[in-house]
């Protein structure tokens, strides 16, 4: 494995430096759907707190949907290296990350430490040697697929023009079902405390992931879930499905709030390192039955404009030399695994074939960015992509050429006046031709981003030297396009065939899996 052979060449730090690490990643949280970042409808406190106190990343960015960003924070590197580009992996999909892509959890576990995850996995079940359980985690606890009831726990998927219906909750790779009935964000966070709690006589640093299953839609039944003590907090929002989001945000950042306590209360805070992360952009209203809102930012979640990929970020930590700032540096979503193995004591320069980079000198220090470039994805089977290099954005085709290019208002009135010290996108004002100036399925647009964070103005005419300079920079980029890992669906998958579960069904035979 890739850790065990870096681990000789690791400098580690003595015992008891090596921080606790907070890995914490919300589903298909919107840029407009946090206080900080300027929301009147939704107060996030906990997430606020977290951001002002520590370092809030304004130029961060993930990727369009959830199986290529979990790919990508856990092993650093870009989907087009490990072949999870192209869409999501589906309850029924025979693929999932490849058994020899080597997990962040799994380097942490060379280098000593206490490794759990509790939520949200997506990155493929269908073999024992794929579930997260045998990816480098001590204990787990959650669900396997990308979306499910947030109270019953099962998950309704069409398949071959069949519907199939399991349950799929997990717990350290076996069907765990006393959470039945129990709404996922307060369980998730009621097993984060007690990992917390459990640890603090731990000789070994802690490293939890996080993945919370909100604010992802459910079921086709009931797309939208919360307790009703959540939804009662939102008497202002007028349209039904925003005021059910604003809920499960509320419920979010109760939680946060909750885990960040615990950390307080145990003592580990002081020597702990929190990073909070969307998955992507969120899916506006209309999309995926979901009402999130990316406002001013262009866009939805599944598209490559800024609204489906830059990305709510944020650094919390004690541990923090510059903290109380706002970021502007470039980070991309496969930083994250260099970064955590620089903080556990590993030494990111011996890393090989990763796309990302570590960004601690950057985040902690306000050092500048070593990243000048960031993918946003090259899509070989949709034949679509986006680049950005330092101010400029490069889009070439689209996913949705009839839908999802535009700017989407916020759904319903808002009431909470904004915090002035929120962290706001400003644009230039739109111009009448704003959808129409750019058809990037016909020829490659251009935008300025730190000019034109909203994508109004395509100067690809105004500007064709760089134009054709990153539309090059792509075709230098293709041919390092691994295979799409997709395959078709298999119907052995069928709950029905496994005891009504969502369980592994193909027996092991190594790492040879696509």
């Amino acid at each position: 494995m890739l850790c065990t052979m870096l681990l000789m060449m690791c400098f580690v730090y003595g015992h008891g430096s090596q921080p606790h690490i907070i890995l914490i990643v919300a589903d298909d949280l919107g840029w407009n759907d946090v206080s900080f970042h300027g929301s009147d409808q939704i107060p996030t406190p906990n997430i606020d707190q977290l951001a002002y106190e520590g370092v809030i990343l304004f130029n961060y960015y993930v990727e369009h949907i959830c199986t290529p960003t979990r790919s990508a924070l856990l092993t650093g590197r870009h989907p087009i290296q490990t072949g999870l580009f192209h869409g999501t992996i589906g309850a029924a999909d025979p693929y999932g990350l490849r058994p020899n892509e080597t997990t962040i959890a799994e380097c942490l576990h060379e280098l000593g430490y206490s490794n759990h995850m509790v939520g949200k996995w997506h990155l493929g079940h269908f073999a024992e040697e794929y579930i997260p359980i045998r990816r480098g985690f001590d204990t787990t606890f959650g669900y396997y697929l990308g979306k499910e009831d947030y109270f019953d726990h099962t998950s309704t998927v069409f398949a071959n023009k069949q519907y199939l219906w399991g349950f799929d909750f997990h717990k350290n790779g076996e069907v765990y079902k006393p959470v039945f009935g129990q709404y996922s964000t307060e369980i998730f966070t009621e097993k984060a405390e007690s990992i917390i709690r459990n640890h603090v006589n731990s000789k070994k640093p802690l490293f939890l992931y996080l993945p919370y299953q909100a604010v992802h839609s459910a079921n086709e039944d009931q797309l939208l879930q919360a307790p009703q003590k959540y939804i009662d907090r939102f008497p202002h929002i007028d349209v039904k499905k925003r005021k059910m989001y604003a809920a499960m945000v509320s419920a979010l950042d109760d939680g946060i709030g909750n885990v960040t306590k615990a950390l307080k209360s145990t003592g580990l805070y002081e020597n702990s390192v929190i990073i909070f992360t969307t998955d992507n952009g969120g899916p506006v209203c209309g999309f995926d039955g979901n009402c999130a809102s990316n406002e001013p930012l262009r866009g939805s979640k599944r598209t490559l404009w800024e609204g489906g990929v830059r990305g709510v970020g944020l650094v919390n930590s004690p541990l923090l030399e510059k903290p109380g700032r706002v970021s502007e540096d470039l980070i991309h979503v496969c930083d994250w695994f260099p970064t955590i193995y620089h903080l556990a004591g590993g030494n990111s320069s011996t890393l090989k074939n990763l796309y990302g980079v570590n960004q601690w000198d950057t985040v902690s220090s306000g050092k500048q960015s070593p990243r000048l470039e960031i993918l946003h994805n090259i899509d070989t089977v949709g034949n679509y992509s986006a680049l950005r290099v330092g101010d400029y954005k490069l889009v070439v085709n689209s996913l949705y050429p009839d839908k999802w290019n535009d700017w989407y208002p916020t759904e319903g009135q808002g009431k909470v006046n904004p915090d002035p010290r929120a962290t706001v996108v400003h644009c230039p004002n739109k111009p009448t031709n704003a959808s129409t100036n750019c058809q990037p399925f016909k020829a490659p647009c251009l935008f300025n981003i730190k000019l034109d964070p909203c994508e109004y103005n395509n100067v690809a005419d105004i500007y064709p030297d760089i134009t054709s300079e990153m539309k090059a920079r792509l075709d230098e980029i293709l041919p390092t396009v691994v295979p799409a890992a997709n395959k078709d669906k298999d119907m052995n998958s069928d709950p029905k065939l496994h005891g009504g579960n969502w369980v592994p069904w193909i027996k092991q035979t190594g790492t040879n899996h696509v």
